[in-house]
């Protein structure tokens, strides 16, 4: 039974939420989750983290141990991520105090988990962050379809299956699940961003006789910043870019080795930026940029992209099947064949031959975060909760 914890008619819930490390920096998965923690907690749910601590001294409220990964550690941790041990006395501690556990991941974390929450009779939601060629893109085993589906599979039956309602952040999530058959009730719920109502940006059409391309996510293979380099050779403003890469990740030698090459061959003037930036550093980019490119084949829903347009910046965004990111192009131009270079830069060309062109396309990105405002998307999780305990 739920305790009595009323105010206004909306009763408050105890909910844990469960991830390796919830403190990791870099990652979206862990940003997403100490977002929506944040929230759900402003708005008076009683909210806790079963977690590893981060490297800053974080800690969770229930704190697991630091696990390393044989052979894979360090890349793992480039990617801005790593797992928790798994200790049953204090697993079981966090599930008895909840009233409904959410799961982060699916992976043997929280497939302990699930077995403990069905043991104490909890119900559970769960979030779908990833897919399977997230994880096996940096081991190039993206294309293996045997490896993929049976991860699916796994996920689905060890986890998934466990919940009552799965958050799918986009309907391209949605489609994959139902695909692959699993049972729980998929909601369509945006892991949401923060709408500031603050004016916008004066972005610079040139700076230095630049137009600034920028560029934002983790260096990792499935985000394909390589692409954003190659088009670099077929574009006719070439000469006049300035690259911004704004991120870290394991995949940074390699960029600016392509980078290099550029440079050195007279491609490009100008050697191309690599940064990790705070949140005000990127605005600071994006006021002084023309265009913002999404190369990513592999991405839930890609809410860096949109906290980079809706500051009226135009995107040129990749379609592709495991990419849901390309939803928030609002013209065919704003939209490339993943992973080709031509293609994305005849449109990269397309935005920066008409000046007034693309200042009129960019005032159609002004405000396009209402939709997608975090608030809204804690209000759905709110109601998620509550209908997981309550049917």
């Amino acid at each position: 039974m739920l305790e009595s914890r009323l105010l206004d008619g909306w009763y408050f819930m105890k909910i844990l939420f469960v991830m390796n490390n919830a403190f990791t920096r870099g990652n979206g998965l862990a940003g997403s989750c100490r977002n929506t923690v944040k929230y759900l907690r402003e708005a008076g749910e009683d909210v806790r983290i079963l977690s590893a601590a981060g490297e800053d001294g974080e800690k969770p409220d229930y704190l697991l141990p630091d696990a390393q990964i044989p052979v894979f550690d360090g890349l793992v941790r480039k990617q801005g991520y790593s797992f928790a041990k798994r200790d049953r006395d204090i697993i079981t501690e966090a599930v008895r105090w909840a009233d409904v556990v959410h799961l982060e991941e699916p992976f043997d974390l929280e497939m302990l988990v699930c077995k403990i929450a069905e043991e104490e009779n909890k119900p559970m939601t769960g979030t779908y962050h990833l897919h399977p060629e997230n994880l096996f893109a940096s081991v190039h085993l993206r294309k293996s379809r045997s490896l993929n589906c049976s991860t699916m599979i796994l996920w689905r039956n060890t986890v998934f299956n466990h919940c009552k309602i799965i958050q799918c952040p986009t309907e391209n999530v949605k489609e994959r699940l139902i695909r692959y058959h699993y049972k729980p009730e998929l909601r369509v719920i945006s892991n949401g961003m923060l709408n500031e109502d603050s004016a916008p940006l004066e972005h610079r059409e040139m700076e230095d006789g630049f137009y600034t391309i920028v560029a934002t996510g983790r260096y990792s293979v499935e985000k394909k910043q390589k692409v954003l380099l190659k088009a670099m050779r077929y574009s006719k403003y070439a000469d006049k870019i300035k690259l911004v890469f704004a991120g870290r990740g394991p995949t940074e030698a390699m960029l600016k080795k392509e980078a290099d090459k550029l440079v050195k061959k007279g491609i490009l003037k100008t050697p191309p930026v690599f940064c990790f930036c705070n949140a005000d550093e990127l605005k600071q980019i994006y006021a002084k940029a023309s265009l913002y490119i999404h190369c990513a084949i592999i991405e839930v829903e890609g809410m860096s992209c949109m906290e980079a347009i809706q500051t009226g910046l135009v995107p040129v965004i990749a379609k592709g099947r495991y990419t849901a990111t390309s939803q928030f192009a609002l013209s065919p131009e704003s939209i490339y064949k993943r992973c080709n270079a031509r293609d994305l830069a005849k449109k990269i060309d397309y935005w920066l031959s008409d000046d007034e062109r693309r200042k009129k396309e960019a005032a159609r990105y002004l405000g396009m975060g209402k939709k997608y405002d975090i608030h809204k998307s804690i209000d759905e999780l709110r109601k998620m909760f509550r209908d997981a305990v309550e049917n």
